[in-house]
C-alpha cells in the first residue's frame, strides 16, 4: 500500500466518522411531550368526561418537581382530543415546563345549564377537574401555577372563568373567542333559540347575566379589577363579523375598565390553521405569567 495513502487513511476515517456523527445529531428526534388520556367519572354530571394531559418532557425524571398547569378548552362541536389531534400543541409545548390539560366540554359553553340540572360543566371544571389534576399530577396548586385558555367557545369559557374566579387563575387566553354568544336574540338564533334558553335561562335573567362577559366586566368593582388575572386574546381579521366585532368591543371595554390585557387582530379566519398558529403565542405568554419550577428558564 502506498505510504502516503497509509498516512492519510486514519485522517480519512476520522473525517467519515465526524460526518456520520454530524448527520446522526441532525437526524436525532428532539424530545417530545408525553400525552396521557384520563377517563374521569364526573359525579356532578353523572358521566365519563375524559381529558388529555400533555406532560413536560422531563416529568418522569424530575420526580421532585411540581409544574404549573394550563387548561386548554375546545370549541363548539369539538371534543377533548381536538387540541392534540388537530394542532401541533404537544410539539410546541415541549420547550415549556408546564402541564397542559384538554378537558371534555361537549357543547356546554362551559356553563352550568339553566335548563338541565345535570349539565353542570362550569362546576365540573372548577370543582372536579382541577382537583383531580392536582391529585393525579405534581402540580403547583395555587393561582400562580394555573392558567386557562381556549378557542371560540373555549375562548369564551376561559375569559368568563377568569372574570368570575380570579383567585383560580393567573393567566387567561382566548383565540377567536365567541363572546357574542349571550348577545344574540331569537331572530338571530333561529331554530337554536330553545338551546340558548336551556343553557343560559331567560334573557336578562340572573343566570343569563352571569354568563355574559360584557355584563361581568361592567359589574366589576375597582377592588375586583385589581385581583384579576392577566388576559390575552386575539381574533382573525377574516373571522365571522359577529365574532370579530365582539372581540374588538370586549378589548375596548377592558381598556375603559383598565383591566390588564393584550388584544391582537391578525390575518386569519375561524380555522384550525389560525388556531394552530396562535396557540404558540398563548403558550409563550402563559409561560411568562405562570410560576415555573425553580431553576427553570422561561
Amino acid at each position: 500500500m502506498d505510504a502516503q495513502f497509509r498516512q492519510r487513511f486514519p485522517v480519512a476515517v476520522l473525517l467519515v466518522l465526524l460526518a456520520a456523527a454530524s448527520i446522526s445529531a441532525q437526524l436525532k428526534t428532539p424530545p417530545r411531550a408525553r400525552i396521557q388520556t384520563i377517563k374521569f367519572e364526573s359525579k356532578l354530571i353523572g358521566a365519563t368526561l375524559p381529558y388529555r394531559a400533555i406532560l413536560p418532557v422531563d416529568y418522569n425524571t424530575a420526580t421532585t418537581t411540581r409544574f404549573p398547569v394550563l387548561y386548554l378548552l375546545h370549541g363548539l362541536g369539538g371534543h377533548y382530543t381536538d387540541w392534540t389531534t388537530r394542532t401541533n400543541v404537544a410539539d410546541y409545548a415541549a420547550q415549556y415546563q408546564l402541564i397542559i390539560i384538554t378537558p371534555e366540554g361537549n357543547d356546554s359553553w362551559y356553563v352550568d345549564s339553566a335548563g338541565v340540572a345535570s349539565d353542570k360543566y362550569e362546576s365540573y371544571i372548577l370543582k372536579e377537574l382541577i382537583a383531580d389534576v392536582d391529585n393525579r399530577y405534581r402540580t403547583i396548586q395555587s393561582r400562580y401555577g394555573r392558567a386557562i385558555a381556549g378557542l371560540s367557545m373555549g375562548g369564551y369559557g376561559a375569559v368568563k372563568y377568569g372574570l368570575k374566579y380570579p383567585s383560580q387563575f393567573v393567566f387567561v387566553g382566548s383565540i377567536s373567542g365567541a363572546f357574542n354568544v349571550t348577545r344574540v336574540d331569537e331572530k338571530d338564533a333561529g331554530s337554536d333559540w330553545p338551546d340558548y334558553l336551556k343553557l343560559f335561562g331567560p334573557v336578562d335573567s340572573t343566570s343569563w347575566k352571569r354568563s355574559d362577559v360584557f355584563t361581568l366586566v361592567n359589574d366589576l368593582t375597582a377592588a375586583r379589577i385589581g385581583s384579576l388575572p392577566y388576559f390575552y386574546f386575539d381574533c382573525g381579521t377574516e373571522d365571522a363579523p359577529h365574532i370579530f366585532e365582539a372581540n374588538r368591543k370586549l378589548s375596548d371595554l377592558f381598556q375603559q375598565k383598565k383591566i390588564a390585557h393584550e388584544y391582537r387582530e391578525l390575518p386569519g379566519d375561524h380555522s384550525w390553521a389560525y388556531w394552530d398558529q396562535q396557540i404558540k403565542q398563548v403558550l409563550q405568554i402563559a409561560a411568562q405569567k405562570l410560576r415555573l419550577p425553580r431553576g427553570r428558564k422561561r
